[in-house]
């Protein structure tokens, strides 16, 4: 009775943990470039109360008897599925269509990663006009540079194709290529990236280095502008897998509540 009290206790713990995890999905659902979380759960030691070979009647036991200890959370897995394109009227709006990230340097000069094309064009320290993401860290090119408006030219004469190739207009109507482009960066396994505050990943050595898209074919992402990708949390599934947890919660609940009627019977047992 005491193990079912301190395996149900596991079940409780890991279960919130589980709830938590549900309701920043639901908190994230608008979020730009979001990716859904799932709780993953694995069993704690097993205690060995009878081995295959225990003789209790002179025969010998083909199967034993073990009883579990609880759970825990193994982990919590990002699942990086494409989010629904949402239209936007900002020039400085773009959505990824593939499995790339954008580049970011943040204000520390560390290079992360975000799947949130929420741009800006914002005046620097130096007077020049850059790319920025809504947290002031510059939007990178494939050489890891910040990307410019080039002297004399106006934001709204900027232009971006599906590639990511980064040119303007001149008044006279002629295009010109800048000679940038976009860098987009794919992992070899994304689930492993290190998550930060604001949609910004970082890499780590599960997810594999940054790999830049145009150097392999494995990956091939297209850049929309004036779209931006939505969150992929899907709500009806959110709130079902919120009902399956507070059930699971309240039985294990009821099992330390049962083991404790047990307990207190067990303790009023008069000779």
């Amino acid at each position: 009775m005491m193990r079912a009290l301190y395996t149900a206790a596991t079940g409780m713990i890991a279960e919130q943990t589980n709830v938590d995890t549900i309701a920043n999905n639901l908190a994230n659902v608008n979020t730009n470039g979001y990716k859904t979380q799932r709780t993953e759960f694995k069993s704690l030691l097993y205690q060995t109360l009878q081995t295959k070979t225990t003789t209790a009647d002179g025969e010998q036991k083909p199967v034993g008897a073990q009883v579990g200890l609880g759970t825990r959370v193994a982990a919590i897995n990002s699942i990086y599925t494409q989010g629904s394109m949402l239209a936007s009227e900002s020039a400085t709006d773009f959505a990824l269509q593939g499995d790339g990230f954008f580049a970011i340097r943040g204000a520390d000069g560390e290079i992360c990663y975000t799947r949130n094309g929420n741009f800006v064009w914002g005046t620097t320290a130096d007077d020049r006009v850059a790319l920025l993401d809504t947290m002031g860290g510059f939007v990178l090119d494939t050489e890891n540079n910040p990307i410019y408006i080039p002297d004399g030219v106006s934001a709204d004469s900027m232009m971006f194709d599906q590639s990511g190739k980064i040119g303007y207009e001149t008044p006279e109507g002629d295009y010109v290529d800048m000679e940038q482009t976009f860098g987009i960066y794919h992992f070899n396994n994304p689930a492993g990236l290190e998550k930060l505050a604001f949609s910004r990943f970082l890499p780590s050595e599960a997810s594999g280095e940054p790999i830049l898209e145009g150097t392999d074919i494995t990956s091939e992402t297209t850049v929309h502008q004036y779209f931006l990708e939505g969150s992929n949390v899907q709500v009806a599934d959110e709130m079902v897998n919120m009902i399956i947890a507070q059930r699971a919660y309240q039985m294990n609940s009821k099992a330390i509540t049962t083991a404790d009627s047990m307990l207190e019977v067990a303790n009023n047992l008069k000779r």
